[in-house]
């Protein structure tokens, strides 16, 4: 005989969530493992005294926890899951007649509370795991990603001259006679590059356009003449153009983050502009996971990064601060030049001839960095029979190295040392798989927030999530193995008692 489900509503009078959640659900472990009571404190100054009562900031918090443990990135769509979910309906402390808080208040709040509150939240987290002895401290992994921005190429629009707005104002002033200062408070949408940046950008445009060939990466011709700056996105300024070797170019927020050694759990991570270098975050994150570990009672003593972070202020920097740069250096450096052989102790060249080439002084690029300037004499060049293949172009040799010479150097012979090999090895397979799940499984697909701030804001919820995730696993498997020794003890324990009385 077939069956059929006959289905009609009913009023449940009597229904408990905790009875129909199991004891190893995951929200249900998470619940009695996580007490989030913190945050009334950090949040009681937002508020006022008087109106109309907020959402639970507990409650917020939470729901931003599910949707990036769930991989749902809008506030609609967050709403409608935890709503069909008794076991995260459980978690928030609501019960399955109450109506969920609405998606624009949630949007509203994460716009409410700053950086710091969500920062409060991570180094919670990232307490626990310490506490769980999941975090080693002494050697971190930095990487860098683009992540795409919440605004399209399409859109972009082209800056205004900076100097032309100025000379209005001034001009506006003579009219009006007026004495005080006009200040420009915002130079969203003007142009702030030197001389010489804007001259490489039309001289990379003019190239461009006499070969109009597709480069890698590019979508279509007209992106390639897209400059951070020359033009913006009034949608979201705070995006800047920026692509990755065969990608195309879009507007994305630079990643910046650093990785525990010991179990992969992450211990910075911060939203900035991408069209700035790796190098340049280094010091800033460096202080930063270091204070971080200090407040744990945890101390860095070796850091591991990509050629990226190369630079020889960042040498100097880590070095000074008692810690080891991992850091392959840049492909510009020289270890060996030809013609020339250097004395590290006496800081002087010497040429093949036996001339020497002594140190005269410093000297400053174009962008401004350090060099030094190596100087030999014309008595010695001029009649040198090697002057037309050593120096051709000049009447007698020069030389310039970076300032930080030294700090390359120990770079270099840490970078083919055995040791320096099997780091490289440590940083690929700790901080760049951290990036793939962030990205793929932690609702870091794309930034679906406007503005810098707010794209930090939802970086540090999906470090978050992933160092709950893993700290929650972690503290399973442990739980697991204990019982699971305790029962084998008992076993065996039974299992020899009689043959100890036959004996």
């Amino acid at each position: 005989m077939q069956g059929r489900k006959n289905y009609s509503e009913k009023l449940f009078m009597s229904f408990q969530l905790s009875e129909r959640i199991p004891k190893d659900n995951f929200y249900r472990r998470l619940r009695e493992a996580l007490d989030l009571q913190s945050i009334y404190s950090d949040t009681r100054d937002l508020y006022g005294r008087t109106g109309n009562p907020s959402i639970d900031p507990v409650v917020f918090f939470k729901l931003m926890l599910v949707g990036y443990l769930e991989n749902i990135t809008s506030d609609r769509k967050l709403v409608d899951h935890c709503s069909m979910r008794m076991d995260i309906l459980y978690f928030l402390g609501y019960d399955i007649d109450e109506q969920l808080p609405w998606h624009s208040t949630i949007s509203r709040t994460r716009q409410l509370y700053p950086a710091t509150v969500f920062e409060a939240l991570f180094n919670k987290i990232f307490a626990l795991c310490v506490d769980k002895g999941m975090v080693s401290g002494h050697t971190q992994a930095m990487d860098s990603a683009p992540i795409k921005a919440n605004a399209s190429m399409e859109s972009l629009e082209l800056k205004r001259p900076f100097q032309s707005i100025e000379r209005h104002i001034e001009a506006v002033d003579t009219e009006n006679q007026n004495q005080t200062s006009t200040a420009v408070t915002s130079t969203v949408g003007l142009i702030t590059a030197p001389q010489h940046h804007l001259k490489r950008v039309k001289h990379i445009h003019d190239k461009l356009r006499k070969n109009p060939v597709g480069a890698s990466g590019a979508s279509h011709e007209k992106a390639q003449l897209f400059s951070n700056k020359t033009h913006y996105n009034p949608h979201d300024p705070d995006a800047r153009i920026s692509v990755k070797p065969g990608k195309a170019r879009k507007l994305n927020y630079h990643c910046s983050m650093a990785v525990d050694t010991g179990q992969g759990i992450i211990s910075h991570i911060q939203a900035d502009f991408a069209d700035g270098r790796d190098s340049q975050y280094l010091p800033a994150m460096t202080l930063q996971v270091q204070s971080r570990l200090k407040a744990n009672e945890l101390r860095m003593t070796e850091l591991l990064a990509d050629a990226g972070y190369s630079n020889g202020f960042n040498y100097e920097f880590l070095e000074r601060r008692n810690v080891t740069p991992w850091i392959p250096v840049f492909g510009k450096y020289k270890p060996e030049r030809e013609w020339v052989t250097y004395d590290r102790k006496e800081d002087v060249f010497t040429c093949t001839m036996g001339k020497t080439i002594p140190f005269k002084g410093f000297d400053l690029t174009s962008d401004g960095k350090l060099i030094k300037n190596y100087r030999a004499s014309k008595k010695d060049c001029i009649p040198c029979v090697l002057k037309e293949s050593c120096t051709p172009k000049s009447l007698f040799k020069r030389i310039f190295t970076t300032a930080y010479e030294d700090y390359y150097h120990r770079a270099y012979e840490r970078q083919l040392s055995r040791r320096g090999k099997r780091m490289k090895q440590v940083r690929q397979s700790t901080v760049e798989p951290v990036f793939g799940s962030l990205v793929h499984y932690y609702g870091l697909s794309k930034i679906n927030v406007l503005g810098k701030a707010a794209a930090h804001k939802v970086m540090l919820m999906a470090a978050t999530c992933f160092n709950l995730k893993k700290y929650l696993k972690t503290f399973k498997r442990k739980f697991t193995n204990s019982a699971a020794m305790e029962t084998m003890a008992h076993l065996t324990g039974a299992f020899l008692k009689p043959r100890l009385l036959l004996l």
